[in-house]
């Protein structure tokens, strides 16, 4: 790799971070250098004004300012960009189905003409293994739409028993199967995280009050949870 190509795959490393420190030995491990290499590219960014800012023993971080071109795409970007637009093209919803289209012709629209044959080339899919679609009462448009509320919600559900119940959830993120899509929130009835299956969702309503904790604090305790979970099955 050339130094030019490495120092701006590090600046897209901490970016990627998005402002937590990074160390040396991530960086070197990632790009496959060593670290006294990565101290030298760390000087060389420094000296063409790169905000990045280091502290022994905790890492590098990328600080506001940077003025990049934010469309430097390698191949395998590339590849990974459109293998995830394939896949929403053949796993989801109607909307999203349009949406990737769209970022295909986007992307391919800014690209070189030799990116842009090797974008449309790229030969990865995301084949349905099934001709079932998702079916629900309430679709997963609707659904997503109450992320971007910060809202709680009470859905009308019915569980795999056929028991119906009313739950008062805090929406935290949806979760794609195949076909299938699960709402993981925060289920004051069981004071507990719960996944709820969307098809089993009769109706969903959007309360007035705002979800008191923020949705990124309950993803990584949720996370937490499960990974204790999977340590004590194995204990």
């Amino acid at each position: 790799m050339r130094r030019a190509d490495r120092l701006l795959q590090i600046v897209q490393i901490l970016r990627r971070a998005n402002g937590q420190p990074v160390s040396a030995k991530q960086i070197a491990e990632e790009l496959e250098v060593t670290q006294r290499t990565i101290y030298r590219d760390m000087v060389g960014l420094e000296s063409i004004n790169v905000p990045v800012r280091g502290e022994a023993g905790v890492g590098y971080v990328l600080e506001g300012g940077l003025d990049l071109p934010p469309l430097i795409f390698n191949s395998t970007e590339l590849e990974t960009l459109m293998l995830g637009a394939r896949w929403a093209e053949a796993h989801g919803d109607p909307d999203q189905q349009l949406a990737a289209q769209d970022v295909i012709a986007k992307i391919a629209t800014v690209l070189p003409d030799e990116l842009r044959d090797e974008f449309y080339d790229v030969s990865l899919y995301a084949p349905s293994i099934t001709k079932t679609r998702y079916e629900g009462i309430v679709s997963s448009h609707e659904i997503r739409k109450t992320l971007k509320t910060n809202k709680i919600v009470e859905l009308s559900y019915r569980n795999e028993a056929g028991a119906d119940s009313k739950r008062r959830i805090w929406p935290i993120s949806i979760g794609y199967f195949d076909f299938k899509r699960l709402l993981l929130g925060w289920c004051e009835l069981r004071d507990d995280y719960r996944t709820f299956r969307a098809d089993r969702i009769s109706s969903i309503t959007v309360l007035s009050e705002r979800i008191p904790r923020s949705r990124a604090v309950m993803k990584k305790e949720w996370w937490e949870n499960e990974e204790r979970k999977k340590r004590q099955q194995t204990a």
